[in-house]
């Protein structure tokens, strides 16, 4: 299950995770973002051992959002030792954002 970050555990939960991390920046609002979603749920359950998953509401830590240059969402931000190392943009299938994520994960 994707971990809900706000202003207050962004940095411990993302930028100090030991392992890589993908969070999905999204909005309630945001249709593609639903159709993401699942796949999301998906990929934090297979890849539990290996990646952290966790779900961003823009509306709700808007300051987050900009420091990372979210313009557009859903927008999956791939994280590792604390740098935003990659992005996928837009409602893309789940083989699409696995192939991403194994490119950071051991």
């Amino acid at each position: 299950m994707a971990l809900e970050l706000n202003d207050s555990n962004f940095t411990a939960e993302v930028l100090r995770s030991d392992i890589p991390v993908l969070v999905d920046f999204w909005a309630p609002w945001c249709m593609p973002c639903r159709m993401v979603a699942p796949a999301v749920e998906e990929i934090s359950k297979k890849y539990a051992d290996s990646l952290k998953v966790c779900k961003l509401n823009v509306d709700d830590a808007p300051m987050i959002a900009t420091q990372f240059g979210v313009m557009s969402i859903p927008m999956l931000g791939i994280f590792k030792e604390g740098q935003l190392v990659d992005e996928i943009i837009g409602a893309v299938p789940q083989n699409v954002i696995e192939d991403k994520i194994k490119l950071y994960i051991n």
